[in-house]
Order: structure tokens, then sequence, then C-alpha cells
């Protein structure tokens, strides 16, 4: 089989820092900080009462409000995320292109907020109050299924479900169907909704956030001594991956090359990383991409901020690359967004991508004291103009699953 380059050609967007591309792009440049006091629920009984949420999103500049009250907010960004993508990448879905695009959308619970919802009425209300749209506005692959259904596209159609690392299977699965030419181009990435009192609580019991509720900005702090857990985000992140001649025939603006993928599972524990998946999840996608250790010029941390994930990943890291990981330019962006779940890895591969397309390297806000284990060079407070031919993004999510995913400058 003689496989298919793939390139990115259009990008979208909603975050903590921005709803569209420009604005999160400038934020983290800028080293915009996301996270706040919650806002969408009363959260003065949780432990936890910040988080990184989605500012002044109207979903109906994207759907009519009879579409958008039978939506989840996870269907909702994955919408507006995937239109705006589209919309950046001049790609029109019609009648002659329909089965060949299709849509990978991960996500890491799906829609909670309206589970949460529906149970409250069902014991207040009894079973024949609850709503009829609840199944179709929870389950998981209706941002996927949603996507397809308002832009057109008829091709595979799939849901990852990877928990943080859903985003980043998505993009790499879609990149597999594009380079093996089962289809000519991809809406993909990751979503997620999460700030919700079920999740909050449940996240805070097993002491995965962080408390710091009284200096909200400085909470997600990767790789520094003193963090103390990671700040939920939510948001979204869709990269249109489309094969490499079609898109230069059709004359489409192209942000970067997607090279690698690396897929493996820990098979140890059901949070704690051991580490040598994360190893061997970068080492298979600098192989599939055919790339050196020192040839990476930047790797988008997966960088939770908990005490476990950032020195194992850094460990990781050097297990990896060897030598050659002294001299990469490493930042977590979660620093600033929180950390999106299942969204993640759309978010950061979007950041990725905009770093080999820009030659700017995004910082990791936050750092005051670093982790003595924590030794690479991890961008601290502000960005940095530097060329990056290849850049790696890292996404690790409980069950132990593990991606990276390789991005290469187009030429």
């Amino acid at each position: 089989m003689q496989l298919k380059r793939v390139v990115v050609t259009g990008l979208g967007a909603v975050t903590p820092i921005g709803n569209n591309l420009t604005d999160y792009w400038e934020g983290l440049l800028s080293g915009r900080n996301g996270i706040a006091p919650i806002t969408l629920f009363d959260a003065s009984r949780h432990d936890c009462r910040i988080a990184g949420e989605v500012k002044g999103f109207d979903p109906h500049d994207y759907l009519d409000r009879k579409e958008a009250k039978r939506m989840d907010r996870f269907s909702q960004l994955a919408i507006a995320a995937s239109i705006q993508a589209l919309t950046d990448a001049k790609l029109t879905i019609d009648e002659l292109n329909a089965d060949e695009v299709g849509v990978i959308i991960g996500t890491g619970v799906g829609g909670l907020k309206v589970l949460e919802e529906q149970q409250e009425v069902y014991l207040s209300r009894g079973p024949s109050r609850v709503s009829p749209f609840m199944i179709p506005m929870m389950i998981a692959n209706m941002a996927a299924g949603l996507t397809a259904i308002h832009t057109g596209a008829k091709g595979p159609n799939n849901c990852t479900v990877t928990a943080c690392a859903a985003g980043s299977n998505a993009i790499g699965d879609a990149f597999r169907l594009v380079q093996r030419g089962f289809v000519k181009a991809m809406i993909c990435g990751g979503t997620e909704a999460a700030i919700t009192p079920l999740a909050i609580a449940g996240f805070a019991s097993m002491k995965a956030l962080s408390t710091r509720n009284d200096d909200p900005t400085r909470a997600s702090r990767p790789f520094d001594r003193d963090r103390d857990g990671f700040v939920m985000g939510e948001g979204a992140g869709i990269l249109i991956l489309e094969e490499l001649e079609q898109a230069k025939e059709r004359g489409a603006k192209i942000y970067g090359e997607i090279i690698g993928y690396g897929m493996t599972c820990d098979a140890y524990h059901m949070t704690a990383p051991s580490g040598q998946g994360a190893t061997r999840a970068i080492e298979l996608a600098l192989r599939d991409a055919n790339v050196q250790p020192e040839q990476v010029d930047y790797i988008n941390a997966h960088g939770t901020s908990t005490p476990a994930n950032d020195t194992t990943e850094t460990k990781a890291i050097k297990k990896a690359l060897g030598e050659a990981a002294y001299k990469v330019a490493i930042s977590s962006t979660k620093s600033m967004t929180g950390h999106l779940l299942g969204g993640s890895g759309g978010i950061e591969a979007v950041a990725s991508v905009m770093a080999v397309a820009s030659d700017r390297i995004p910082p990791t806000i936050n750092i005051q004291n670093l982790d003595s284990e924590c030794d690479l060079d991890y961008v601290p407070d502000k960005s940095r103009a530097q060329k990056v031919a290849i850049a790696l993004s890292n996404s690790f999510g409980f069950g132990g699953h593990n991606v990276t995913l390789a991005f290469k400058k187009y030429v």
C-alpha cells in the first residue's frame, strides 16, 4: 500500500483562554491564564472551587436555539471548533465529496452535565419526567455524530474514549485513515465539558485536583515543586487532516504535516503511570515518523501539574530521547488552560501545529521552584522564538493509555 502524506489545513479551538484559533494562540504565547473560581455551578461546598471554564461562549453563534437545547455542552463545543476548522481550511463538504470526509472526536466522559441534571429530575419528579433527549445528549459518540450531521461529512465516524488520551487518539486514528487512502480528509480532535458538581467532587475525592482556591491563577503549575494537583478545564480542539495531493490541488493553506503516531498501554495501574508506556509511545511515534531524537525541537507535554505525572513524564522523555532530551524545548500549556481531560489532546495538538507553523514555542507558566526531578527545559514564563521543524504532543490517560503525535514543518 502506498501511504499518503497527510497535512493539517484547518484548526479550530474553543478554550479557557480564547474561543477561536487566533485568541487561543495569542493567549498561549502571552502566558494568559484561564483559571478562575467556578461559575457554572455553586461550588461553595467543594474542596476544589476553581476551574478553567470557557468564557463568553454562545452556542447560538453556531447552532439555532432548538438544536443547541438538545445537545450537551461537550457537543456544542465540538461543533463550534469543527465549524471553525472547516472555515479555516476553506473546505466545503457537498454531495461530491461527503463520502470522502470523516469525523473522529474523542471525549473522556461525554455528556456528564445532562446525566447529573436528569438524575435529579428522576429522583425528585419520577421516571416519567426524565427527558427523552437524555440518552442522545449524554452518550459520548454524539459529539462526532452531531458534527457529521451539521457538516455533512459521511465518511468514517468514530469516537475515542481513552480518558485524557482521547483527543490525541482521535487525531492519530484519523491520520491513519487518510494516510492509507480510506478518505481524503478528516475532522478530528477532542472535546470535554466536565466542570460539573459530581466530576469535581469525584476528582477531588481521589486527591487529583488542586485546592489552591485562594490563588487560582497559580494553581496549575506543571513541573513546579509545590504543585498540588491538576485544574479541570473544558473546551474543544479540532484539526482538519487532509491528503496532501488534494490539499495542493485546491490550493489549501498548509500549517504542517502529521508524520507519526505512537500508542501504548502501561498495563500497570488504573491511575498511576508507570512511565514505560509513555516512553514506548514516544519511541513509536519517532519510529513511525522516521525521526531521530536529536531532530525533535519541541514537545507539548502532558504536564498535568500532578506530582506523579510530571516526574514520570520527565523520566519518559529522557529515556526515549536520551541526551537529546536536555536540548529539546518542552512546555505544558495546561499551566494556562487547565486539564481538558479528553479535550486536552485536541487543543494541545493545535498548539503543537501552531508552534511548527510559526516557529514560536508557548511557555509553561507558574514555575517558581522547579522540582529537582524535573530538570529539562520547560520554557518557563515567556514564549520563545525558535525554529520548530518537528514537534511532539504527549497525552496520557487513566487506564494507562499513552499517545504521542509527531508533526513536521511542511516543505
